[in-house]
């Protein structure tokens, strides 16, 4: 990863040239809910009430024709560690030196496929055990290649998003990293967004992921997503014992509104530790459904109404999923452009 980082920097001081910077886009985006959590028929105070949920500062933008940068910051979001880059969702730069291949580096979404994984969190309503647990923004740099205009390979390596679960001699984050490998495709209806990937738990050990991600559109009106995930360590290689399924069903029957029903199922069924976002012993099933209403009739403003239900056992006290748990959640959200297509 430092070679590549090397690399791009010496491309960037190389080919940089007397192009004016562009802002393609300066944006806020806010979100504020109230929610009504109850477990086994009880109010879960801690988590109910009218809460601010997001508050995000958004940049894009390009350097020259070749260099093309994105930013989004957490503006919500506390620093810990002394680390403004805490609240970094993401920050990096993009190297095109042609129409097939991009270099990256920076703090980036590690590339685990899955579109319930890969959605912007802002989007996002009520989700799974596992994605409630996944840290997804790391530093590291990749290298994709586009075959036509419908199918793209991308190889990353980032940092492990498990690096700060251990201390090295108790004080300091264990130096591990993830292999990632994605192709995302496009074919007609179907769209793809499939991964293979190798997280590093601690130096020589593994935990690996099979994500295949999967959208059908019907139309301009109907979609349907289905994500399916496999997770294996060593010595660990059946299936269906550690894995996630995700569907989502959208029917969007005029640009103003969206209706929409989804289900999660996580599945733990081994005698390992090895999995830190949904321990063993644990299966979950969530499932329920809402309505997006955007009075506009564009992105910029949507209310939500939405509610869920959980059953099941989950191994991990912690979790952010309970037996009995219902969830209903109604909201605001907005999205302010302040800048777009300004030039330096």
């Amino acid at each position: 990863m430092r070679h590549a980082t090397l690399l791009l920097a010496l491309a960037f001081s190389t080919a940089l040239s007397a192009q004016r910077p562009t802002v393609e886009r300066l944006s806020l985006e806010v979100r504020g809910d109230y929610t009504r959590e109850d477990i086994d028929g009880h109010k879960n105070r801690a988590t109910s009430g009218i809460h601010g949920k997001y508050f995000n500062l958004c940049l894009d933008g390009s350097l020259t024709k070749q260099f093309t940068y994105s930013y989004r910051q957490r503006l919500n979001r506390s620093s810990t560690d002394a680390s403004f880059f805490d609240a970094t969702d993401w920050l990096f730069l993009d190297y095109h030196p042609d129409d097939h291949w991009t270099f990256s580096a920076g703090k980036v979404v590690a590339a685990i496929g899955g579109y319930e994984y890969d959605a912007p969190p802002i989007d996002l309503f009520f989700c799974s055990e596992f994605w409630n647990n996944i840290p997804c923004y790391q530093w590291g740099a990749s290298v994709s290649r586009r075959f036509s205009a419908n199918d793209m390979l991308r190889a990353q390596v980032c940092q492990s998003p498990f690096r700060s679960h251990f201390k090295a001699g108790g004080t300091h984050t264990v130096d591990t990293y993830g292999y990632n490998l994605i192709w995302y495709g496009t074919h007609g209806p179907w769209s793809t967004m499939w991964s293979a990937n190798m997280m590093e738990l601690q130096e020589g050990r593994f935990i690996s992921y099979l994500a295949l991600g999967n959208e059908l559109r019907l139309g301009k009106q109907v979609s349907l997503q289905l994500d399916y995930m496999n997770r294996a360590a060593a010595h660990q290689t059946y299936f269906f014992r550690d894995c996630m399924v995700m569907g989502q069903l959208s029917y969007r029957p005029s640009e103003k509104f969206n209706l929409f029903a989804k289900a999660c199922y996580d599945v733990n069924n081994t005698d390992n530790a090895e999995d830190l976002c949904v321990m063993a012993g644990t299966e979950l099933t969530r499932f329920g459904g809402g309505v997006e209403y955007y009075p506009l009739g564009n992105r910029d403003l949507r209310l939500h109404a939405v509610y869920s239900y959980t059953t099941g056992t989950n191994a991990n006290p912690a979790g952010a999923l309970h037996d009995r748990q219902s969830t209903a959640n109604v909201g605001l959200t907005w999205r302010l452009n302040i800048i777009q297509n300004s030039k330096f």
